[in-house]
Order: structure tokens, then C-alpha cells, then sequence
């Protein structure tokens, strides 16, 4: 069943495998002990520091081992924002930062500082312009991906950098998606990372604070790693993450041209074979293992049932598959299509027939969603042919309300669609929805149908969204 989710966790790595059986054997005592087991399990707690450093970039010294990248970027965050509070208490981040990040921003505004959060372009990346004037005199910290997970455009880390060193302010650079395939620019201040994110075992994320970086940890003080990162080290783990990282690393440049390769054909051939797809994130500038796309008119948690039914393991930013039932706060915040999202990220050792199985799988499974939903009836697959231009209609006669309340996705744009070709060039839908993802997913469904959003009022109920019709 090939696994095409390798972007939340990827396979473990036959290295980490072994690395990690070999290390159950022999690195189990306390590293901090001075008899003769302890100094064994120290010598591979050393080892494991110093081929984790190389891989970063750094001094082993300045690499601390942590219980997960979650782990990683709080302790991270918190403690360069201590460690520099006489400066001021701002933080910069970007709009698409891991969930790890957001928290740890929304935490340090509940404390009483302050967060600027930086929009991002519709393909997924910040404006290095834009991120340069967010940083102020009393700016703390700032933190920018490497690249994003759900989309898996990259960031410009090396110009964030640049802007961030002039102002003075330290850097953050999570690297948890983008470290097994290539070091991150040089001139970070800190750097964090998840050992499941590139085939080691989950459980195991990595801290990087440059030498000269103020630093305070926070919490309880504790005498391991550095006082960094507390508790007992799960010693297998961390040597076979680092023994992977060193792996996969050697087999990245390689693995990236090939799946590179893979994921083109799917960004080219997935809009080719199912009508009414848009695929988002940066064309160029991007992972080499990752593509995500949208369809409309698809629920997307049935959508993944089904592509699971049929041997395929993805995952999606919908609205639809997250109990909150809001959409992803990276597609919110590029302003793409929501509904029917799905991520495909492809682990070493895909091949050529099992993305040319996916794409003979998905055009079917996507209609037999759309069935179901009866979006086959009375939605085009096409802009219909423009009529003739006439005067602005302004009449209630050439307007139509839909009331989709109390509607999930993707029903309030299945019912738009259907109605839309009712009205006259010129005229108006007002759609009634208390969806969060109809304010994402009807501005969505206007750019790809070639209609004009008119905009969004408060309601009785929800939001009413109008749209005009203009072909």
C-alpha cells in the first residue's frame, strides 16, 4: 500500500533501525555515570551530537537533543525570548509557521507581549520585504520555516537572515520539513528539527543555539543537555535519528532529482485528469517530495476515506477532516481553495508506478465523491460561454439568496454553482453560510470559475457571501 504521507512522519529508515537495536544494546545506562557502561553510553551520546552538528551546521556544542520538535521549538522560543526581554518582548513570525510556532506566539501574547504576524503570498511564501519591516527596535526574536509542511514552499531563509542580522535580531529557522534533503542557509540563530520528519524514530527533535545567542532556559533548571532540554535522554533514539539524518542526507541529492521528477508529473497530470483542481504552493521553489492540490466540490474527509480504501495513504488541510471544522491556517492564509485539499508527500523509494496507479485511481474518486454530493448535477465542468455584456443588474429580480446554513463543506459552493448560471450577466448570489470555510472557498470558487466576489457581510446567522456573475 504505498504510503504517500511522508511529510507528517516518514518510514523509518533501515539505518535508524539498526542504529536504534544496536544502541538498545549498548547505550541503556546513564551517559552522565563515570563507570564503564556509562562511559559507553556517553562515547554514543557524543557521537550521535557530533554527526547530528555536522548535518545542521553547527557546533556540537550548540546542539541539544530534545523529546520532539514540538519540544524543540517551545523551549526554543521561550528561552530567546527571556534570554533577550531587556530588548523588548516583540516576536515576528510568518503566517504559515508549524502549529508549534502559533502556539508558542499566542502563549507569549497571553503574557503580555507582542506578536506580528507576517502574510504570505498566495504560493505559500513570505515577502522577505515584508518580513524585514516587521522587525522593530524592541523585536526579541523572529522565526521563519525553512519550508512549509502543507505546501512545501520554501521560505527565503538566506534573505530573512540577511534582515534579521542589520536589524540585529536573532533568527529561528524551524527545519523540521526541509533538514533530511539540505542544510538551511548559513547565519541562524537558533534551529529546530524533528527526527520523524526524515526517518529516525518519532519522540526525537534537536535545539541549535548559536554560541553569542542570548539564552535563558525556562522551567525547572535541569543538569542534562546543557539545562536545554530536561529529563533522562532516550539515548537509542538519538543515536538512530542522528545515524539516519547522516543517511538520508547522503542519499538526498539523488532521491530529490527522482522524486522531484514524480512530483511534476503529478502537478502537471492530476489538473489534466480531474476537472476543477487547483494546485497550490510554489511551482519552483518547493520541496522536492511534496505537492498539494485542491478539488472542488469534494468533501475532503470523504475524499481520504476513499483514497485510502483504494490503497493510498495521503493526508489534507480541509476544513472537513479537522474536528474544528476551520481550514488550515496555511491555506487561510494563502487564500486558496480549502475544500477537497489533499497532500501528497512521497517517501524514498516511491516509484514511477505507484504515482502513475494514484493518478489512474484519483480522477474516479473524486467523481464518485461528487456524486454523492450532487455536485454532478447543474455544475458545469467549464465557465459557460460569456453572454452578451449588459447593464449592471441591480433589481432584486436578478438576484438570488442560497441558503446553505448550517451546511458543511463543500455544500455552500455545490449550491452556488448550481444556481450562479440562474441569474443574468451582471446579476447577484448571496450565499448564507456559517461555515469558516466558506469565507476561504467562495472568493476560491470566483477566481477558478471566472466570477466576481463581491465581498462578505455579517448575517443574521453566519456570513452572507454575494458573488456576480460575469460569464
Amino acid at each position: 500500500m504505498p504510503y504517500f504521507d511522508a511529510a507528517s512522519a516518514a518510514p523509518l529508515h533501515p539505518v535508524a533501525r539498526q542504529a536504534l537495536l544496536a544502541a538498545l544494546d549498548e547505550g541503556w545506562a546513564d551517559p552522565a555515570r563515570l563507570y564503564r557502561e556509562g562511559r559507553r553510553a556517553r562515547l554514543l551520546l557524543d557521537a550521535a551530537r557530533e554527526a547530528a552538528a555536522e548535518a545542521v551546521g553547527c557546533r556540537p556544542d550548540e546542539l541539544v537533543f530534545t523529546s520532539s520538535g514540538t519540544r524543540a521549538v517551545h523551549s526554543g522560543i521561550s528561552g530567546a525570548l527571556a534570554g533577550r526581554r531587556r530588548v523588548g518582548r516583540h516576536l515576528v513570525v510568518s503566517a504559515v509557521e508549524h502549529s508549534s510556532v502559533l502556539h508558542s506566539a499566542a502563549a507569549h501574547e497571553d503574557g503580555g507581549g507582542s506578536v506580528t504576524e507576517v502574510p504570505v503570498e498566495r504560493s505559500g511564501a513570505v515577502d522577505a520585504s515584508v518580513f524585514a519591516r516587521a522587525l522593530r527596535p524592541d523585536t526579541a526574536l523572529a522565526c521563519l520555516q525553512s519550508a512549509n509542511h502543507e505546501v512545501g514552499t520554501e521560505q527565503p531563509v538566506a534573505e530573512a537572515v540577511a534582515a534579521c542580522r542589520e536589524a540585529g535580531v536573532p533568527l529561528l529557522v524551524d527545519a523540521a520539513q526541509s533538514l533530511g534533503w539540505e542544510p538551511v542557509a548559513e547565519g541562524w540563530s537558533l534551529l529546530t528539527a524533528s527526527a520523524h520528519k526524515w526517518g529516525g524514530p518519532a519522540g526525537t527533535g534537536l535545539l541549535a543555539v548559536r554560541k553569542g545567542v542570548r539564552f535563558a532556559p525556562q522551567g525547572p533548571a535541569d543538569e542534562r543537555e546543557s539545562g536545554r532540554a530536561s529529563g533522562f535522554e532516550n539515548l537509542p533514539a538519538i543515536v538512530a535519528a542522528a545515524a539516519s539524518l547522516r543517511a538520508v542526507r547522503a542519499e538526498a541529492a539523488g532521491e530529490a532529482a527522482r522524486l522531484r521528477a514524480l512530483v511534476d508529473l503529478i502537478r502537471a497530470r492530476v489538473p489534466e485528469l480531474v476537472p476543477d483542481v487547483e494546485v497550490v504552493g510554489d511551482p519552483v521553489r518547493r520541496l522536492p517530495h511534496l505537492v498539494t492540490f485542491s478539488c472542488l466540490y469534494v468533501d475532503g474527509e470523504t475524499l481520504l476515506q476513499e483514497l485510502d480504501r483504494s490503497g493510498f495513504s495521503v493526508s489534507s488541510g480541509s476544513s472537513c477532516t479537522s474536528s474544528t471544522l476551520t481550514p488550515s491556517h496555511v491555506l487561510r492564509a494563502m487564500g486558496v481553495l480549502s475544500e477537497g485539499n489533499v497532500r501528497v508527500s512521497l517517501p524514498a523509494g516511491t516509484t514511477r508506478e505507484d504515482v502513475d496507479r494514484f493518478l489512474a485511481v484519483l480522477p474516479p474518486v473524486v467523481a464518485g465523491v461528487r456524486e454523492k454530493l450532487g455536485a454532478t448535477t447543474g455544475v458545469p465542468a467549464a465557465p459557460p460561454s460569456p453572454a452578451p455584456a449588459g447593464p449592471r443588474a441591480d433589481s432584486p429580480a436578478d438576484s438570488l439568496v442560497v441558503d446553505a446554513l448550517g451546511r458543511r463543506c463543500p455544500v455552500p459552493v455545490i449550491e452556488l454553482a448550481k444556481v450562479i448560471g440562474e441569474v443574468p450577466v451582471g446579476g447577484t448570489v448571496t450565499v448564507l453560510a456559517d461555515d469558516e470555510a466558506a469565507r476561504l472557498d467562495i472568493p476560491a470558487w470566483c477566481a477558478m470559475r471566472e466570477q466576481e466576489y463581491v465581498g462578505e457581510e455579517p448575517a443574521e446567522r453566519g456570513s452572507a457571501y454575494t458573488v456576480r456573475r460575469l460569464v
